[in-house]
């Protein structure tokens, strides 16, 4: 189906059915981190159903949900104000997932987040990127910098990732992308 041919709220209505998902692929991870978190509703999503510690990081904290900020150290679900680029508060191999989902394209440094992303994921840890690929539906309503699907499998072997998927998903209006951290460093 052509982008033209689907109604304007296709991610609204796609996005319940993705959480779903994104949660199925993630029910193991017990610490996840979720880039570009918006208003923290996936994390809250992962969080409320499988019992995972979510800590959402995004730019801007505009979309918070009252009550989660920084401040709430012990708490299973955070919302933080910061790049993805630069999670100097994140240990290193500290998080068991990195998801992401619409928010790559949105990064000033996306690259940088991957590099990040890998740094903080335990050996073994996973990656899952989900976001609007170039030519879909978001390209005719917001008209902003997306990526294929080729250069999103680049990017993320490009940050170290191996067993790296990118397909395209809901008719093709969706680029999901899945890659682990090496269980052991090469030398």
């Amino acid at each position: 189906m052509k982008p033209t041919e689907l109604p304007d709220s296709f991610y609204e209505k796609a996005k319940p059915r993705l959480q779903r998902r994104i949660g199925r692929e993630l029910r193991l991870a017990y610490r996840v981190l979720d880039f570009g978190c918006g208003g923290c509703g996936l994390a809250q999503f992962l969080r409320k159903t499988y019992r995972q510690r979510v800590t959402g990081v995004d730019i801007s904290d505009s979309n918070f949900p009252k009550g989660r900020a920084r401040s709430q150290k012990r708490s299973p679900l955070k919302c933080i104000k910061a790049d993805a680029a630069h999670l100097a508060f994140v240990k290193d191999a500290a998080v068991d997932a990195v998801v992401s989902m619409w928010a790559l394209h949105e990064m000033q440094d996306a690259q940088g987040a991957l590099r990040e992303a890998w740094r903080v994921l335990r050996p073994g840890g996973r990656i899952l990127i989900i976001d609007f690929p170039r030519g879909s539906l978001a390209q005719r309503l917001w008209n902003e910098k997306y990526y294929t699907i080729p250069k999103i499998d680049h990017m993320l072997i490009q940050a170290g990732f191996e067993d790296v998927r990118v397909k395209s998903v809901e008719r093709g209006q969706i680029a999901w992308a899945t890659g682990f951290r090496p269980s052991a460093d090469a030398d």
